[in-house]
């Protein structure tokens, strides 16, 4: 049964009383997840062992926003897969358009990026997007799915189904984002999900996690979750605090309670 999956990544926020004060009020609502419902988080690196020590109880899993693609050497600032494994995360964020847009992340380092985490075991979110001038030029369909074959460039066939992918418009992200429509996240979705079928036939392609996110909600999560292609939300500001991420679980669980009656 492929599980729905909800969680966020808390970007640069939070001091280490306000990451205690989460780990304390999430308890409850992660307690009540059912077994189809995956939650995770990803914290900012200096937080990733205390939050980890607090949910993974729970099930949910945890990440780092980034990684570097070598195991070791002289990297000044940066950190290996080895070392996120070692601190609790199994997921690790590549790709997100800040990182493309602020820090000169390219589709050639997030490919790297993927290779590095997988060879550790650890499981890459890979986040593709399409800017606004994209989506104007009607040329969307084509950088997502350009994105998604560099990133998985050689990546194994015993390995893909470890990988997770979302997509977040670049419009659509941040506290200006323009929220995209259920339609319009289900067809970004949607291309990606024909291309990995092309590449890798239904049944392989159908076991890669698909994720939406970019201005994701509570008024817009259950609208969204229903699409076919959405296998699960990422989301920002919406659950940087423990009872916004409550209550999108909330949102959510009557989809994952269904889900188990099927």
């Amino acid at each position: 049964m492929k599980k729905i999956w909800l969680g966020s990544s808390w970007k640069m926020n939070k001091t280490a009383t306000e990451v205690a004060e989460f780990n304390q009020q999430i308890q409850n609502a992660l307690s009540e997840v059912p077994q189809s419902l995956q939650t995770f988080l990803i914290p900012p690196f200096p937080y990733v062992q205390s939050v980890a020590e607090s949910v993974t109880q729970h099930g949910t899993r945890v990440g780092v926003q980034n990684i570097c693609w070598a195991e070791a050497g002289a990297f000044t600032g940066e950190i290996s897969a080895s070392m996120a494994k070692d601190i609790g995360a199994s997921i690790v964020e590549i790709g997100h358009s800040e990182r493309r847009a602020m820090f000169n992340e390219t589709d050639h380092s997030v490919n790297k990026k993927v290779l590095a985490s997988l060879n550790l075991g650890l499981t890459p979110l890979i986040c593709v997007g399409d800017t606004f001038d994209e989506k104007q030029w009607d040329v969307s369909r084509e950088s997502i799915v350009r994105q998604v074959k560099i990133a998985l460039f050689d990546v194994s066939i015993d390995q893909i189904e470890n990988v997770i992918i979302a997509y977040e418009p670049v419009w659509a992200i941040g506290e200006n984002g323009i929220p995209a429509s259920a339609i319009e996240a289900e067809e970004g979705l949607s291309a990606i999900k024909h291309a990995l079928v092309t590449k890798y036939g239904a049944e392989l392609a159908n076991k890669i996690v698909l994720l939406y996110g970019g201005s994701v909600h509570p008024d817009n999560a259950q609208e969204l979750i229903q699409q076919p292609s959405i296998d699960g939300l990422f989301v920002g500001r919406s659950a940087w605090e423990a009872s916004g991420f409550a209550k999108l679980i909330s949102l959510v669980k009557p989809y994952c309670e269904s889900k188990e009656e099927q």
